[in-house]
C-alpha cells in the first residue's frame, strides 16, 4: 500500500469525550456541600444577569433575530419580556450573566466563569418543561438545573486545571461550550450516542481567540463570547438529536484534530509542544469538586485576579483619601497570573478595557472606597482624571509565593498586596488580602453578603412584593429543588 494514503477507519470516540459523556449520564451527586452551593450559584448567576439589565449597551444584543417572532412554549429571558427559542435565549441569558464580570469564577491552569453555562441550561429547562405540561408529561424541576449546573462547572473546572487554554491563545469559552453541550444534551434526553456525538462538534468547532481580551483589543465582545458559547452548545445538541454524525477523533486525530492543531504550540515561543505533551491532563476525576469549591465575586465587580486586591485598597481608602497629592508611588505586590492578564499601562479604550485592569480596580476604590460597575463606564472616567494619576505612580511586582500559592490545591490563593508610599518618606501599613471574601476558605463571611447581593440585584428590576417572593424561594432549599423550572421562571418575568 502507498504510504501517502490514509488509513480509514473509523475509530471509536475519544477517551476524553467518552469520559465526560459518561460523567454526565452515570454520575450521582451526593455532596451537600455541592448542591447547596449550586442554590447559591443560581441566586448570584441569576441576580447578575438582572444587574446587567441596566446598561444599554448589554440590552441592545436582546431579544428575536427577527422582531414580532412568536415561539410557542419559548424560553424566558430573566427580568425581561422576551420569550424566544432556546438557542437565541440561551445567547441572552448568558451575555446577562456574564456582561458585568461580576459572576463566579475557576482560576486553574485555565480560568473562567462556570455560571456562564446557566444560559443554555435554563433556557433548555423551561422550554422543555412548558412542553411536557402541554403533553401531559411532568415537568423539568429545579434540582434537575441544579444538576446540570453541578456537572457543568464540574467539566469546565476540572479540564481548566492543568490544562492552559490561554497559553495557546484560546480563549476559556471554549469549555462553557464543551460543559453546556454535554449537561443541556443530557436535559434534552440524548442517548449516549447523541451526546458523544454533540460533544465532539464542540471541539471541533472554531474556537474563540483571547485577542478580544487583551490590550490593544479589550473589547465588549469579552461580555458576550460565554452567551455565544453556551447558545452554540444548545445548537449543536439539537444537530446531534437530528441524527447528525459525530467526529470521534475530534481530539487525537493526527494533523487534524484538535490537539495538533490547536493544543500543539506554546504561546510564547510557538515551538511545537512534544506529541505526549499535547493531550489534555486530568488532575483528578469528574465529581463535584469545582462546585463545592468554585469562587464567588461578592464585593467587586472585578476580573478575580484583582479581587483582593480591590478589597485592600478599600482598607487603604481611609488613610490616603485626604493626602491624593502627596503621594509619590504604590506598590502593587500580585501573582504571575494577575500580571499577565490584567496588568496594563497606557490609556483605557472602554468600559471593557477598564475592568480588566488591575492598576484601574486598585486606583478607583483607593480614590473612592467602592467599585461599582458604573465606574468603568466613560463618564465616571473622563470626570476622574486623579484615577490615571494614581494608575502612573504603580509599580507591579511579583511575589514566587503568591504566585505558587496561587495553584496549590489546598490553598488556591488569589493574594494581592498594596502600600502607599508619601513623598515625606513616611508610608501606609502593607495590605495583604491572600483570599479574597468569594473564597471557599470564607463562605461563614460570604454567604450572608452574597444574599445580599441578590436581594440589591432583584430590587433592581421587580418590585418589593416579587422580591421577597423570589428570595423566599431561593433561600428554602426543598420548596427550590421541587418547583418545575416554568413556573419558577415565571417568576422573572416583568
Amino acid at each position: 500500500m502507498s504510504a501517502n494514503v490514509e488509513t480509514n477507519e473509523r475509530p471509536e470516540y475519544d477517551e476524553v469525550i467518552q469520559k465526560i459523556a459518561d460523567y454526565v449520564l452515570d454520575y450521582e451527586i451526593v455532596s451537600e456541600t455541592a448542591w447547596e452551593t449550586a442554590r447559591f450559584c443560581l441566586m448570584d448567576t441569576l441576580g447578575c444577569g438582572l444587574l446587567a439589565l441596566r446598561f444599554p449597551e448589554c440590552t441592545k444584543h436582546l431579544g428575536p433575530m427577527v422582531a414580532g417572532t412568536v415561539v410557542p412554549n419559548g424560553a424566558r429571558v430573566p427580568g425581561t419580556q422576551f420569550c424566544l427559542d432556546p438557542v437565541k435565549a440561551a445567547w441572552d441569558i448568558g451575555a446577562l450573566v456574564r456582561w458585568l464580570d461580576y459572576n463566579d469564577t475557576w482560576l486553574a491552569a485555565e480560568w473562567g466563569h462556570p455560571s456562564d453555562n446557566l444560559g443554555g441550561i435554563l433556557a433548555v429547562a423551561d422550554h422543555l418543561s412548558q412542553v411536557r405540561v402541554q403533553r401531559g408529561e411532568a415537568p423539568l424541576l429545579m434540582t434537575d438545573v441544579l444538576e446540570a449546573m453541578i456537572k457543568a462547572h464540574e467539566i469546565q473546572g476540572v479540564l481548566a486545571l492543568d490544562n492552559s487554554f490561554n497559553r495557546v491563545g484560546l480563549d476559556h469559552v471554549l469549555l462553557v461550550k464543551v460543559a453546556s453541550t454535554a449537561v443541556v444534551a443530557k436535559l434534552m434526553g440524548a442517548t449516549r450516542e447523541q451526546m458523544l456525538s454533540a460533544i465532539s462538534h464542540a471541539w471541533v468547532d472554531g474556537q474563540a481567540l483571547r485577542t478580544y481580551r487583551h490590550a490593544p483589543n479589550a473589547g465588549s465582545r469579552k461580555s458576550w463570547a460565554a452567551g455565544d458559547a453556551t447558545s452554540r452548545a444548545v445548537r449543536l445538541v439539537d444537530m446531534a438529536l437530528r441524527g447528525e454524525m459525530g467526529i470521534p477523533g475530534a481530539l487525537t486525530a493526527p494533523q487534524w484534530g484538535f490537539y495538533d492543531v490547536l493544543f500543539s504550540k506554546t504561546n510564547k515561543d510557538q515551538k511545537l509542544k512534544p506529541e505526549a505533551e499535547r493531550a489534555f491532563s486530568f488532575q483528578r476525576e469528574f465529581g463535584s469538586y469545582v462546585m463545592e469549591n468554585v469562587l464567588f465575586k461578592i464585593s467587586f465587580p472585578a476580573e478575580f485576579h484583582a479581587q483582593t486586591a480591590a478589597e485592600a485598597a478599600v482598607t487603604l481608602h481611609p488613610q490616603i483619601k485626604d493626602r491624593l497629592q502627596d503621594i509619590a508611588r504604590i506598590e502593587l505586590t500580585t501573582h504571575e497570573s494577575a500580571i499577565r492578564i490584567i496588568s496594563k499601562v497606557g490609556a483605557l479604550a472602554n468600559s471593557a478595557d477598564r475592568d480588566h485592569c488591575l492598576q484601574y480596580m486598585v486606583a478607583v476604590p483607593l480614590l473612592t472606597g467602592e467599585l461599582v460597575a458604573e465606574q468603568y463606564e466613560d463618564d465616571f472616567h473622563a470626570s476622574h482624571p486623579e484615577i490615571d494619576r494614581l494608575r502612573e505612580l504603580m509599580v507591579v511586582a511579583e511575589d514566587a509565593r503568591y504566585s505558587a500559592e496561587y495553584h496549590e490545591p489546598d490553598k488556591r490563593s488569589i493574594a494581592n498586596a498594596i502600600q502607599v508610599f508619601f513623598h515625606d518618606g513616611s508610608s501606609t501599613e502593607k495590605v495583604v488580602v491572600e483570599y479574597p471574601i468569594g473564597h471557599r476558605r470564607r463562605r461563614e463571611q460570604g454567604m450572608p453578603l452574597l444574599e445580599d447581593k441578590f436581594r440589591a440585584n432583584l430590587a433592581t428590576r421587580f418590585p418589593a412584593q416579587r422580591s421577597q417572593q423570589i428570595m423566599a424561594l431561593c433561600k428554602d432549599s426543598a420548596q427550590l429543588s421541587a418547583t418545575p423550572v416554568h413556573n419558577f421562571m415565571d417568576r422573572f418575568v416583568i
